[in-house]
């Protein structure tokens, strides 16, 4: 017997600390860990103790004997990493946190973090976890609700993922720790203003913007982004205008990352199974009615160097069956394919070209196409594209295109940006202005920070290392203090606060239940601030 990992894996290495024989691979040390697409389990190094089982905070890990068939392939891929000729010398030497400092005697440190989705989240924990500072960390939400993607970014279908939000919850409602709902830094209070009152403001916005193809067509009726999709099928109040026209018989996803596969599962999943789930209840009403009977998801490359991860292809297959089917023309292999890289092509390679006889939505994995144009008048009515490499185009009918390519920061006002990186510019989260000299007190993590990569438990490390910076520049007197002594919260009176989440978070999670669900969102703003006002009456 041994412990697996599988498809929940954050990336949030709580497991590897705890591993006595130091089995779980990448650490957050070793150099792979900031671009792996998961944590694997030595099956042969593996004592059975069960420790990581406790430490997972998204139950990603079992016993290989409580494996589901769907669940099988996790075993083999956990094996997989390990006869990678670069990953066969890790020392089972037991792998150990840096330790906290102490912090005797130092000042109270005021930290302004802006955003509470998980790079927020992981930077206040972070902060609480040094031994002996005395911190308050006031956290500014322009949106009624916390989590950011881990609430409207997810799928709703990935609900283990979203359990991450209880270790977040713990943190948010430390005594040392405000949070001010509704609040948006750049509207109703300017950087300046906050910089003036903390010694350091934190930005974990995050991405919430998308890259473009730059194609014609691309604006067209029922063309969209992935983003815009997402949050309306999640229950982003931004996202309310942006429901898709499913009465066409097929749709097509450009790009194949793993967001790509979330977008074409919700397109092609019953009803019913996703009634289970917490998605919005506006869409679950128009995804009864939709006609969509074929999704295909576009790549340019080949399948052994597709965007998706392994975990993400296997959750698919398990959720639709024969009912996901791969197109003839994978590409030729890749020399230079690692083990990991190959089997997944193995993987797509017994998925079955024929489309099965079914009146279901069906998805398929369409590799080797080149997007060159949405062909339509007003609204979309196919994709030009063409192979990979040169040929002939070919359009393809559709009456939706969803491009998922990629997400993208936004400029934040009173802050430098990269805009061809679409990122703040830093040195290790200590913002930077364009020439490289430090903007002393601001600081960035998460995807404004680095881009738009990794896992939902990848910000932890990101966090830890601005985090680091800031206390650095704490520690040797870099920050000025707070040259404004009013409390800021002052200025918002009628914000909500954690407690009033918890209300809100509670109604949903009850009338979830009386419907038969795990929780049913409130998506409108009037809505929320609704339920939250009834704390007055």
């Amino acid at each position: 017997m041994t412990f697996v990992i599988t498809q929940n894996c954050c990336n949030d290495a709580s497991c590897v600390p705890v591993c006595p024989v130091n089995c779980i691979h990448p650490t957050p040390d070793e150099p792979e860990y900031a671009t792996t697409e998961m944590l694997y389990i030595d099956p042969d190094a593996c004592i059975e103790c069960g420790a990581c089982l406790d430490a997972c905070p998204v139950s990603a890990i079992e016993p290989d004997y409580d494996l589901d068939e769907s669940s099988l392939p996790f075993i083999e891929l956990n094996a997989v990493y390990y006869r990678d000729p670069a990953h066969q010398e890790y020392a089972q030497v037991p792998f150990t946190q840096p330790p906290a400092r102490f912090w005797a005697g130092a000042e109270k440190l005021r930290v302004a973090i802006v955003g509470a989705g998980p790079a927020s989240s992981y930077a206040v924990e972070h902060l609480l976890a040094q031994r002996g500072l005395d911190v308050q960390i006031d956290v500014f939400e322009k949106l009624m609700t916390p989590w950011g993607l881990l609430r409207h970014g997810v799928a709703p279908d990935h609900e283990a993922t979203k359990q991450a939000a209880e270790a977040f919850t713990r943190s948010m409602r430390h005594r040392a720790v405000r949070v001010f709902f509704d609040v948006e830094v750049g509207t109703d209070v300017t950087f300046t203003e906050l910089s003036d009152r903390y010694h350091a403001v934190l930005y974990g916005v995050g991405a919430a913007s998308d890259r473009r193809m730059s194609i014609p067509g691309e604006d067209l009726a029922n063309s969209m982004s992935a983003t815009e999709l997402v949050a309306w099928y999640n229950g982003h109040p931004d996202g309310l205008d942006h429901e898709p026209d499913l009465s066409s018989e097929r749709a097509i996803v450009i790009g194949n990352g793993n967001v790509a596969l979330d977008v074409a599962r919700i397109l092609a999943t019953d009803v019913d199974e996703l009634r289970k789930t917490d998605i919005a209840e506006h869409s679950l009403t128009a995804l009864a009615t939709s006609r969509i009977r074929e999704v295909r998801v576009l790549g340019r490359r080949g399948a052994d160097v597709a965007a998706f991860t392994t975990p993400e292809l296997i959750g698919l297959r398990e959720a639709l069956g024969p009912r996901l089917v791969r197109s003839e023309d994978l590409g030729e292999p890749s020399p230079d394919s690692s083990v990991m890289a190959m089997f997944k092509r193995e993987l797509i390679e017994k998925l079955p070209t024929r489309r099965p006889d079914t009146d279901e939505p069906v998805v398929v994995l369409d590799f080797r196409r080149t997007p060159v144009s949405v062909v339509g008048d007003s609204t979309v009515a196919a994709l030009r594209c063409v192979p990979t490499g040169g040929g002939e185009a070919l359009d393809l009918a559709c009456g939706l295109v969803v491009r998922a390519v990629g997400y993208r920061s936004e400029p934040i006002a009173g802050l430098p940006f990269d805009l061809e990186r679409a990122v703040v510019p830093n040195d290790e989260g200590r913002v930077t202005d364009i020439d490289g000299s430090v903007i002393a007190g601001a600081y960035v993590t998460g995807w404004v920070k680095r881009g738009p990569t990794g896992a939902l438990g990848t910000n932890r490390r990101c966090a830890r290392a601005t985090v680091s910076s800031l206390l650095d520049d704490f520690g040797a007197g870099r920050l000025a203090g707070p040259q404004v002594t009013d409390d800021i919260a002052e200025r918002f009176p009628s914000s909500a606060n954690f407690d009033d989440w918890r209300r809100l978070d509670s109604h949903e999670k009850s009338t979830g239940r009386a419907s038969g669900r795990t929780r049913l969102k409130t998506v409108t703003r009037s809505e929320q601030h609704s339920i939250v006002s009834a704390r007055d009456s």
